[in-house]
């Protein structure tokens, strides 16, 4: 790849940006977003000719790289034939991206609802979940993210909800495993494990199992940390919901499409849910798409009666050729099984070499190219190396950490006390070692704040 600089044009951009855009999850003055001037495979650059290692995927959705010319070429096909169409019509690219998302599916979630992205995905399974049951709550776990729309956002266990929480939702929150942070008192996976799901299933006891919709869990808990859940935890779910009549619903927005190094994280637990959301790797967010997998027995609920519910833009042609041609090429090319490589063989083994190295790291996290490093200041204690949720000055530690990362060429993925390690599935050994190399690097910032 060449990589030209243009600060004038660089300039420019930022200029524009500046005058016009307004960004999310942004306090617009305080901002300097970074003026992009192109990307190819696992790198982008800007227009001073700076080259990035990107180990965030963006936010976590460009598992097949970036630029990758059979997706390209596939949106540009598609333009020139057919850029849009409602969605009241059969289209074959859209009945052939559904058919290839359903292929891979677990169980029988064989009908594909498609949305513009993950948060209305979460929306709609959670409005079909209430109308299967006619139960008003839905129950999501602290330390998850599931969208930016307003039940999405109340259902997210993070602060970004905090702001817009109208605790009129109909959301009840409980805590899910995580022993390295036990709210459990746990010492032992297996205990995590019971404790967590006797919890969820108390909370269900004092909330009237009658009065409750769906559980929504993050397979793998994404932006909260990576956060894998113990042997048995999703089962046990599962029988919960079974137990209670519950819809049991799968948020594989982040997880899916390879970032484990299986097709799906549902994959490596052999649990099947009732509903199985889906965005961001699914094209690699080349051309916005989400949808809802449903099962037979929900799917059933509409055969006769209509789905009250629907978007302009559902299974837009130019989005599902983008799928078609991402889920087939990562079938053609190994890009799942790369990612299972290179997770087993560089990434896992050198995240635990860091973490022998580094004082401030404290638990590594993760499979495939879906990893965290939870930083803190002290090993023993296990005190984050910033407080929750910190900003501003209280932030620094992370701030300086997460610019010695970029000044050594490698964009990370910072949230709170921790940097995940997702880079795209399609990323080389040499590529991955690199990025270790500048991790390592960079980690001497942060041992600096470690007691």
């Amino acid at each position: 790849m060449t990589v030209h600089a243009d600060p004038q044009a660089g300039q420019a951009v930022k200029a524009a940006d500046r005058a016009h855009v307004f960004h999310s999850w942004s306090a617009q003055g305080l901002i300097d977003p970074l003026a992009v001037a192109g990307a190819e495979g696992s790198y982008f650059w800007d227009y001073d000719g700076n080259r990035y290692l990107d180990f965030s995927s963006q936010l976590v959705n460009t598992n097949i790289g970036h630029q990758h010319p059979k997706v390209v070429a596939a949106i540009q096909e598609q333009a020139g034939r057919l850029c849009t169409i409602a969605p009241g019509f059969a289209v074959d690219v859209r009945a052939e991206a559904a058919r290839l998302v359903a292929e891979r599916t677990p169980g029988d979630l064989d009908k594909i609802f498609f949305t513009n992205g993950g948060a209305e995905a979460v929306e709609n399974a959670v409005r079909m979940a209430r109308l299967h049951t006619g139960r008003p709550k839905v129950m999501s776990a602290y330390r998850s993210y599931h969208g930016a729309t307003s039940t999405a956002i109340n259902l997210t266990g993070d602060p970004r909800r905090w702001a817009s929480d109208s605790a009129a939702a109909g959301v009840v929150h409980f805590w899910g495993p995580f022993l390295y942070r036990s709210s459990f008192h746990a010492e032992t996976e297996a205990q995590e494990c019971e404790r967590a799901l006797a919890h969820l299933e108390q909370t269900i006891a004092f909330e009237g199992p009658q009065t409750i919709a769906a559980i929504i869990l993050e397979t793998i808990v994404g932006t909260a940390g990576v956060l894998v859940p113990p042997p048995g935890y999703l089962a046990g779910v599962r029988e919960i919901c079974d137990k209670y009549g519950i819809v049991f619903i799968l948020d594989e927005v982040m997880a899916g499409f390879g970032r484990t190094g299986t097709w799906f994280a549902a994959d490596l637990f052999d649990v099947t849910p009732d509903l199985l959301t889906f965005a961001k790797g699914v094209n690699s967010g080349y051309v916005p798409l989400g949808g809802v997998a449903i099962s037979a027995k929900i799917a059933a609920d509409f055969e006769t009666k209509p789905y009250p519910g629907g978007l302009t833009y559902s299974g837009h042609p130019l989005a599902c050729a983008s799928a078609v041609a991402t889920i087939n090429a990562m079938a053609e090319e190994g890009i799942v099984e790369n990612a299972a490589r290179i997770g087993e063989d560089v990434l896992g083994p050198g995240l635990r070499d860091l973490a022998e190295r580094h004082p401030s790291v404290g638990e590594v996290r993760g499979m495939g190219v879906f990893w965290a490093l939870d930083l803190v200041r002290n090993k023993e204690t296990r005190e984050p190396l910033v407080p929750y949720n910190a900003a501003g000055e209280a932030n620094a530690p992370m701030a300086e950490f997460a610019a010695a990362c970029k000044k050594r060429g490698l964009w990370p993925f910072v949230n709170m006390n921790r940097t995940h390690v997702v880079p795209a599935c399609t990323i080389g050994e040499a590529e991955a070692k690199d990025g270790l190399a500048a991790l390592d690097a960079a980690l001497a910032v942060a041992d600096a704040h470690c007691a």
